[in-house]
């Protein structure tokens, strides 16, 4: 049985550490790009077989210690009552965007109803994989996933949309965050009890709230999130300096860091808390020597205990797939 990434997610000292990749089943594998030929992308993870090959491509290739499921965070707009699609080389559009107050939806539908080929996936996935690896499930934060309905289409780094919404429109922000909250946390107990050993919370950009903001609306509800579930948590928050100490008193059993942490002063700052990351997915562009240095680097000052082994944040469409491997065989290599 491989538990390491479990078990690291606990704190223990593992024999190396667990290792897999943020968007490891994606269009960096020709074999994805080959099968996406004939499905879009919704057509690809709400048909469960289709879902569950390309989830097992990254297993397939170098057999990661954690299989995240091939889904997207946006699929919980759909027992909201929201409807999105994804525009290719634009990214997710919203047709009826939370413009006001009166747009905030007032609960949700069913998710097991709703989402049902996401328990399908993670069925599929516990047989054929079992115990070999851990499966990963995953939801958007609360925050990100209010970003991206106000904005109604992708609104570059500095999110002004939901930005602005709290300001003109605080109580209905707090509302809007709540309604999110409570989708996710059926949605993760749903995923927990088709299978997942591991759920990971993407609050990407969370890190874009002032430490009050995050403190005050957001915090309270990973607290919500965590609690619902019981396995293994992963909170991950991009560009979180300077709240990192927050992140830690979330709920989540891990703080994963992106690349623009240094992880020997997280560790010091965060103490016994686990971590996980955080190589520049840029890195992985480098020549495979490179790519070996850089992520033995990550494993030593992350220390022996407690980490997980991953990228700072998706990795890069363009990335060789010989220096995936070698990012994942550097971290079986390790010997303790």
């Amino acid at each position: 049985m491989n538990d390491l990434l479990v078990r690291a997610a606990r704190g223990e000292r593992t024999e190396r550490p667990p290792v897999w990749l943020m968007r490891q089943a994606g269009r960096y594998i020709p074999e994805y790009r080959e099968i996406r030929a004939d499905y879009t992308f919704k057509e690809a993870i709400s048909t469960p077989e289709v879902a569950e090959r390309i989830t097992l491509l990254p297993w397939e290739i170098f057999e990661p210690d954690g299989l995240v499921m091939f889904s997207d965070i946006l699929t919980v707009l759909e027992p909201l009552g929201l409807d999105y699609r994804i525009e290719s080389g634009v990214g997710p559009v919203i047709a009826d965007p939370v413009e006001g107050p009166d747009d905030v939806p007032a609960g949700h539908a069913d998710v097991r109803e709703e989402l049902d080929y996401v328990g399908a996936l993670l069925e599929r996935l516990d047989d054929s994989v079992g115990d070999r690896t851990s499966l990963i499930g995953f939801a958007g934060g609360p925050f990100t996933l209010a970003a991206y309905a106000v904005a109604g289409e992708p609104a570059g780094k500095k999110q002004l949309p939901i930005r602005r919404f709290r300001v003109e429109h605080p109580d209905a922000f707090a509302e809007l965050l709540e309604r999110f909250a409570d989708v996710v946390v059926d949605y993760l107990e749903f995923q927990v009890e088709a299978g997942a050993d591991v759920i990971q919370l993407f609050d990407t950009y969370a890190g874009l709230l002032t430490p009050d903001d995050y403190a005050a609306f957001v915090q309270p509800l990973h607290r919500r999130i965590f609690e619902a579930v019981d396995v293994p948590s992963i909170v991950f928050s991009r560009n979180p300096g300077g709240k990192l100490d927050l992140l830690a008193d979330s709920g989540a059993d891990v703080v994963s860091l992106d690349w623009t942490v240094d992880v020997a002063d997280a560790r010091a700052e965060l103490g016994d808390v686990p971590v996980q990351g955080n190589l520049d997915p840029t890195y992985l562009l480098g020549d495979e020597q490179f790519v070996r240095e850089k992520t033995r680097q990550v494993i030593e000052k992350a220390g022996p205990e407690g980490h997980i082994l991953n990228l700072g944040h998706g990795i890069n469409r363009n990335t060789p797939v010989e220096n995936a491997t070698a990012f994942v065989e550097t971290a079986k290599e390790v010997d303790r």
